[in-house]
């Protein structure tokens, strides 16, 4: 499903840290993303489009030309890294999927174990972010069960101290809960690279 187009240019210049004046460049010379326009005729941006200008901005930062990485953000086949979230809590799994789409990461949710499984086996996520004491406490045999099908990078979250334990059972990282939103993040980040996108023909974790 595309996002509404609902940002100004000025709030798009704010969140990506690229100057108006580049962004009506980039959408004159290279034709992506082109905004909507209001009524009035302003500017907005959907947030699908935020996070391909985030992507190019990365691009950027890793030493490539404007006009290459746009080249690269419009080959097809790219889609976007899929995180699933299998977590107990509704209203923390509801926190979660925001902070990490705001990042531009696509985001699934399970609320109980079995789910869980069932959703890795028709989703194919690049990672998974479990909580040890979903289902009654079936997080770590869920991790275990997930490693033993992918090498997908998986973090274990838990309110009990349970590192030791997650490791153990296949978890690559973890972290206690309350969750810091920009720790969660950066966990994630570390774990499946700094970019939320991923091109069909490039390797990845999936």
């Amino acid at each position: 499903m595309t996002s509404p187009a609902v940002y100004s240019i000025g709030a798009v210049a704010r969140m990506v840290e690229i100057p108006p004046a580049t962004l009506r460049t980039w959408e004159e010379r290279y034709g992506l993303p082109v905004p909507e326009r209001s009524p009035g005729g302003h500017r907005l941006y959907s947030r699908d489009q935020v996070d391909q200008l985030r992507f190019v901005k990365v691009q950027l930062a890793q030493g490539l030309a404007p006009a290459d990485a746009h080249r690269l953000l419009a080959e097809p086949g790219k889609t976007r890294l899929l995180i699933l979230l299998a977590e107990r809590d509704p209203y923390a799994a509801e926190l979660s999927e925001y902070f990490l789409r705001t990042e531009g990461y696509e985001v699934a949710s399970a609320l109980v174990a079995a789910d869980a499984t069932q959703k890795v086996q028709e989703l194919t996520p690049s990672m998974t972010v479990i909580d040890l004491l979903i289902s009654g406490g079936s997080g770590l045999a869920l991790c275990r069960q997930l490693k033993q099908r992918s090498d997908a990078p998986i973090l274990a979250i838990s309110t009990l101290d349970s590192s030791d334990a997650a490791l153990e059972a296949g978890a690559d990282a973890f972290l206690q809960k309350p969750l810091d939103p920009l720790q969660l993040v950066s966990a994630v980040k570390d774990l499946l690279g700094a970019s939320a996108f991923l091109r069909g023909s490039a390797g990845g974790p999936r």
